[in-house]
């Protein structure tokens, strides 16, 4: 029987379990992810988050066999199938993300995200294996009867989530995300089919809300992180506007491939050979972090005077500086932005559209509107978190923060 066991610095030793997902760890779709950082462009922030979607996903896999483990001692009937299908689903929840993960979806593939082409590889990858992967899909796609088995995948109180916020917090240095997975999981329950937390886990809940806010602010959303993301969307859009005229880029067959072509659902979905005898989906598994960062180092020198400009500062770490602000900026402030980096660079109208760069983010650490985190009284009762805390916090969390940024080269 195939069995390996790896020592994580976050769960300690893990092992993968074998069958369908020993089988699916080996694929060349699933061994990509060990090339694409978890946390994008923020190690130019925090020098230690240099890990990888392959680490997070294997981390979130052992947190979803914990759970499984616990909820049968406490008598709930999850088979030896179900068990396997759900972490399976956990295991290829992360499998569509392209490199620097958000990036791409921004940029140079037309209107898909990631939780999509998850859906399309695992559509591929369930051919392959002879239809192994039908009940996981169902899992993933929350069709099958018993949904707590999906909102271990997928929902507030998820594996994900459990194994980033700790994952997270560790490389980056950054405690505040420091969460008690192993408690939260051990209180896990299932009334009517869905997830819930015993009462007395309820302040290990409290904590991994609050944890999820400061992560946010602290490191996902941090400004300068914000900042080099937007550079590097510009970057691929202003490559993928080039190569939209004819103009000669450097990249691999892969990258090239996205730059040259529009690439969208019904390309993924067709399986016409478009790059040797690979088609859309197979191109889109070769490429990872390498393909953009090789590429931005050529791009540098490039003849194009913004592609090289913003190469060279991201190569560089030269970031834009970035200012946030609660209300939208004024038409005025912006215009003013726009003639002061036209003036020092001399650029064009158009050009400024790479250079200035405008958008909102937002944070909520908990929505009552999706699915509810519900804590189980000894008497059977439930009442959502925001309730049952008695933490002004809770309710605070509940609230959508919305802020706005301006980005900019520094002069």
């Amino acid at each position: 029987m195939k069995k390996k066991v790896l020592s994580d610095p976050i769960h300690g030793f893990i092992h993968i379990p074998s069958g369908l997902p020993h089988d699916l760890v080996e694929h060349p779709f699933f061994q990509r992810l060990r090339r694409i950082k978890q946390l994008g462009m923020t190690s130019l922030v925090f020098p230690g988050a240099n890990h990888t979607r392959f680490q997070h996903v294997l981390g979130a896999t052992y947190l979803t066999q914990m759970a499984i483990e616990s909820l049968q001692s406490k008598g709930k009937e999850i088979s030896i199938e179900e068990a396997e299908a759900v972490t399976t689903a956990i295991l290829l929840h992360d499998i569509g993300h392209g490199p620097f993960s958000h990036a791409l979806e921004y940029s140079i593939v037309d209107g898909i995200t990631h939780e999509k082409l998850s859906e399309l590889f695992m559509d591929r990858l369930n051919t392959q294996f002879g239809g192994r992967l039908d009940l996981a899909i169902k899992i993933f796609k929350d069709e099958y009867h018993k949904p707590f088995l999906n909102q271990l995948v997928s929902s507030q109180l998820d594996m994900d989530r459990l194994d980033y916020l700790r994952r997270d917090s560790f490389f980056t240095g950054v405690n505040e995300g420091a969460i008690g997975s192993t408690r939260i999981i051990k209180m896990l329950d299932v009334v009517d089919g869905n997830l819930a937390v015993e009462a007395k886990g309820i302040y290990s809940i409290e904590k991994f809300l609050i944890a999820r806010r400061l992560m946010y602010w602290q490191v996902y959303l941090h400004k300068t992180s914000l900042a080099a993301e937007e550079m590097l969307v510009r970057i691929l859009k202003r490559a993928k506007y080039l190569a939209g005229k004819g103009v000669e880029l450097f990249g691999t067959p892969a990258l090239r491939y996205f730059l040259y072509n529009k690439v969208g659902i019904r390309q993924f979905k067709n399986k016409d050979k478009v790059v040797g005898n690979k088609d859309a989906l197979e191109v889109f598994a070769d490429l990872d972090d390498n393909d953009i960062m090789v590429s931005i180092k050529v791009w540098a020198n490039h003849s194009d005077k913004v592609l090289s400009y913003l190469c060279r500062a991201m190569k560089d770490r030269e970031l834009f500086k970035i200012e946030i602000e609660k209300k939208p900026f004024s038409k005025d402030h912006v215009a003013s932005i726009r003639k002061k980096v036209k003036g020092e660079l001399g650029c064009s109208n158009h050009a400024l559209n790479y250079l200035v760069i405008k958008g909102s983010i937002t944070n909520n650490a908990y929505s009552r509107a999706d699915d509810r985190i519900n804590i189980l009284f000894k008497d059977g009762s439930q009442q959502d978190i925001g309730e049952a805390s008695d933490m002004l916090n809770i309710s605070v969390l509940s609230k959508t923060v919305k802020k706005y940024y301006l980005s900019y080269p520094k002069f």
